[in-house]
């Protein structure tokens, strides 16, 4: 069973990946119109970030007896994580590697903006949830927070080039071709949507019609992804929240890695950057907050347990830390090259060292977990939201 579980994970993976395909297809027409930036840190952002949403949303509907609402904080702000350290650190590593370049060079506006958003967003995430019980309310400011981030970014956004991305889109549409005279079935069970929807010019009804049927393979990978999860954490006999925090983040990671890593290649490093910080400040907003609003207002207030009160506390305090010190090692060079991949590589490691440790109980982890704790009884001393 432990196997199967984890069989299944990754099926899960290659299904989220290969439908993501489809569904960036269909955002990236949609969202054309956006400058570069933008662009990244909205559509593409919240395209690549709709596993995290759904498997919040069937972590908390679905094992709802079984402390549903961890296991998709859990996914949410593993996911986070790594999208802050391994997507810039793939990213970095393909473009050197491939000697495309030997450094990656990212807008310090694009920087500064999607990354002191993100810590905002985090912040307030510490004081929002950090009680015993959860609302509705919770989850309406959570989705407040995207709302004010997506608003600021569209009244901020620039003109664009149209007749070079018009260029780009023709070349993509030139190499595609070739592909678009796959059979029917073999284009299905493959997932490659795209030449089952778009015949020819692709146009914005049948870039609708991808989209939705990307959405629908998408949630119902991420509904056995959930399902697999709670398996193999009752096999293990390990809390699902270890599980979704490691290996759930990390399925529904792989469209903004794959997206990112394809942006790094045309050269559109704020594109590759922005995407993984803005799929962040989504999932800690509202792949989070549209699950819990949902959930609370049909069945009312969560209660969580004990153990669940500390998990979530020092993951979120966890999540601050790190992104802050993944924000330094962003700022601190001009040029990231691959000393900046390998100390992000290196944060997420230990991180997920962390995880594990905690999950069997080592000594260390739990000396790292009871200095999370005091630094969670501090701020719970200045906490007003309850």
């Amino acid at each position: 069973m432990i196997l199967i579980s984890i069989l299944l994970i990754a099926l899960c993976c290659v299904i989220i990946w290969r439908a993501s395909d489809g569904f960036e297809a269909a955002s990236e027409y949609l969202g054309r119109n956006l400058s570069e930036g933008v662009r990244g840190a909205t559509i593409n952002a919240i395209g690549s970030s709709m596993p995290e949403l759904f498997t919040t949303l069937f972590f908390l509907f679905v094992l709802k007896d079984k402390d549903g609402f961890a296991g998709g904080i859990g996914t949410t702000a593993g996911s986070a994580i790594f999208n802050g350290m391994i997507i810039p650190a793939v990213v970095i590593l393909v473009v050197v590697l491939k000697g495309i370049t030997s450094h990656v060079e990212v807008s310090k506006k694009v920087l500064l903006r999607d990354g002191i958003s993100l810590l905002i967003c985090e912040f307030i995430l510490i004081f929002v949830v950090g009680g015993e019980t959860l609302n509705w309310t919770h989850g309406l400011v959570l989705m407040g927070m995207y709302a004010i981030y997506s608003i600021y970014m569209l009244t901020s956004m620039k003109n664009v080039a149209v007749g070079a991305d018009e260029e780009e889109e023709e070349e993509e549409d030139e190499e595609e071709e070739e592909n678009k005279e796959s059979g029917f079935l073999k284009n299905f069970f493959t997932l490659d949507l795209e030449p089952i929807f778009i015949k020819g010019a692709i146009t914005s009804k049948s870039a609708w019609s991808l989209l939705v049927f990307a959405m629908l393979i998408i949630g119902s990978a991420c509904m056995l992804l959930v399902k697999a999860c709670e398996w193999l954490g009752d096999e293990l006999n390990i809390p699902i929240y270890f599980i979704a925090v490691i290996l759930a983040s990390a399925a529904t990671s792989v469209p903004d890695t794959i997206l990112s890593m394809k942006d790094a290649k045309k050269g559109n490093y704020d594109d590759a950057v922005s995407n993984a910080l803005g799929s962040n400040i989504f999932d800690v907003c509202f792949a989070l907050g549209l699950p819990l609003f949902l959930f609370t207002l049909i069945y009312g207030p969560i209660q969580m347990s004990a153990e669940t009160v500390v998990n979530i506390s020092e993951l979120r305090i966890l999540l601050f830390i790190l992104t802050f010190i993944a924000f330094i090692i962003y700022i601190a060079k001009r040029k990231m090259g691959v000393l900046s991949a390998v100390l992000l590589l290196s944060i997420y490691v230990l991180f997920t060292l962390y995880i594990l440790g905690r999950s069997l109980d080592s000594d260390i982890a739990t000396e790292i977990s009871l200095w999370l704790q005091s630094i969670n009884e501090f701020v719970n001393q200045f906490r007003f939201w309850t």
